[in-house]
C-alpha cells in the first residue's frame, strides 16, 4: 500500500487560527491610512484578482510561530477573494507560501519594534518592501521611511513618492482630505509622479461634472429660450410691419374711391 502523504493537511488553517493578535490600535491612523490604500487600489486595479490588501491582519508564517500583525499588506499573485467571507488571516502554507509584496507599519504614540523586531521579521519572510509611516515626524526619523529587501536586507529608498517596480506604482505622502479629515495621508501615485484620485475625490470630480453638465444644459436652454424669444418678436414685427401695409392699401382704396367719386381718375397722370 501506498501512503500519500501532504503534510498541508497537518497544518492548522485559517479557521483554526486567531485572526490578529487581539491588541488593540491605539491610533486610528493605524487603520485609516492603509484602509484609504486599499481603497484607492479598488479602484485603479477593478478588474484585477491576483491582489489582495489585508489591513489589521495576522500573517501566520510558521505554525510554530504567533503571527504578525502588520497595519497593512499587499500581496500580489494570491486569490483576491476568498470566499464570501473573505481570509480570516493571511496564513502562507494557504497561500502557496507568496510572500506579500508590501508590509506597512504606521508608528503609534510608543514604537512597537517598527524599526527593529518587525523589519527583521519582515526581511526574513522576504516581503519586498516595508515602509514605515510616522504621523507625528521625530528626530532622526523621516514621515515615510521605503525600504526595498536587497540581498537579504532592506536598503532605504529616496524620494517622495518612491517608485515600487513591483507594484507598478510609487508610493508617497501629502496632505489631502479622507472622510471628511484634512491632513496628511498616504496614496499611490503614478510612475510619472501624479497622485492617483481616492474614492472621495472621484465621487466629487462626478459631482462637479454632472453640475457642470446641467450648468451647460440650462444655458443651452436658455440660450435656445432666448432664440425663440426672439423669433417670436421678429414674428411680431413682421405682423405689425404686415397690418400697417394692410392698413395703408386700405386708406389708398378709400381715396381712390373718393377721387373716382368726384369724377377723378386716380390712376390717370
Amino acid at each position: 500500500m501506498v501512503l500519500h502523504f501532504d503534510p498541508k493537511q497537518c497544518l492548522p488553517s485559517s479557521a483554526e487560527l486567531p485572526d490578529s493578535d487581539d491588541t488593540p490600535v491605539d491610533n486610528e491612523l493605524q487603520n485609516l491610512i492603509p484602509n484609504l490604500l486599499e481603497a484607492i487600489l479598488a479602484m485603479v486595479w477593478p478588474h484585477r484578482l491576483d491582489w489582495f490588501f489585508g489591513v489589521d491582519m495576522g500573517i501566520y508564517y510558521d505554525p510554530a510561530k504567533p503571527a504578525i500583525v502588520p497595519d497593512g499588506f499587499l500581496s500580489l499573485g494570491v486569490e483576491r477573494f476568498i470566499g464570501e467571507d473573505g481570509r480570516l488571516s493571511y496564513v502562507f502554507w494557504e497561500e502557496d507560501n507568496i510572500a506579500p509584496t508590501l508590509a506597512l507599519e504606521v508608528v503609534s504614540k510608543t514604537y512597537g519594534g517598527e524599526y527593529e523586531r518587525k523589519k527583521a521579521i519582515y526581511a526574513d519572510l522576504g516581503i519586498r518592501y516595508y515602509a514605515v509611516y510616522l504621523p507625528k515626524p521625530r528626530r532622526k526619523r523621516q514621515p515615510l521611511e521605503v525600504y526595498a529587501l536587497i540581498d537579504g536586507s532592506y536598503q532605504r529608498l529616496e524620494g517622495n513618492p518612491v517608485w515600487l517596480p513591483e507594484i507598478g506604482l510609487a508610493l508617497g505622502r501629502e496632505r489631502g482630505t479622507y472622510l471628511g479629515r484634512e491632513r496628511e495621508w498616504l496614496y499611490w501615485y503614478a510612475q510619472d509622479g501624479t497622485r492617483l484620485p481616492t474614492p472621495e475625490e472621484l465621487a466629487q470630480q462626478a459631482e462637479a461634472k454632472a453640475k457642470q453638465a446641467q450648468t451647460q444644459a440650462d444655458q443651452a436652454q436658455a440660450q435656445v429660450e432666448q432664440a425663440q424669444a426672439q423669433v417670436e418678436q421678429a414674428q411680431a414685427q413682421v405682423e405689425q410691419a404686415q397690418a400697417q401695409v394692410e392698413q395703408a392699401q386700405a386708406q389708398a382704396d378709400r381715396l381712390a374711391e373718393k377721387l373716382r367719386e368726384l369724377g377723378i381718375d386716380p390712376n390717370g397722370v
